[in-house]
């Protein structure tokens, strides 16, 4: 009888994988891989390569500063729906979802608002 998969283990590969850039250890990866260009291929180590590891390095800064201020608001819109007696729990849930998913709710809900008034 094989276990029932939940949607948060079964999420889609680009979203580890942003996670993963976001997460310092990244950092240690370009730097191993610099220092691997060094050791293996010094002389294409030039300044378009400096400059290839700077874009790198910057991705993953955007990247992490993109991770941290959507999980601070995914914490603040947490404790908003909590603290509302009205609001529906099952979106706390939510962000667990794929983005098409995400859209599809939400353009739900707007459709639902439009017709209800």
């Amino acid at each position: 009888m094989p276990s029932e998969i939940t949607s948060h283990e079964r999420r889609h590969w680009t979203t580890t994988l942003g996670q993963a850039a976001a997460h310092p250890a990244a950092f240690a990866v370009v730097l191993l891989y610099a220092l691997a260009w060094l050791a293996f291929d010094r002389q294409t180590f030039d300044f378009s390569a400096v400059a290839t590891l700077i874009v790198w390095i910057m991705t993953l800064f955007i990247q992490r500063s993109s991770h941290r201020d959507t999980l601070a608001i995914h914490a603040k819109l947490d404790e908003l729906i909590r603290a509302d007696e009205n609001a529906r729990s099952e979106l706390t849930r939510l962000d667990e979802k794929e983005p098409e998913l995400i859209a599809k709710h939400r353009d739900a809900e707007v459709r639902a608002l439009h017709e209800s008034r």
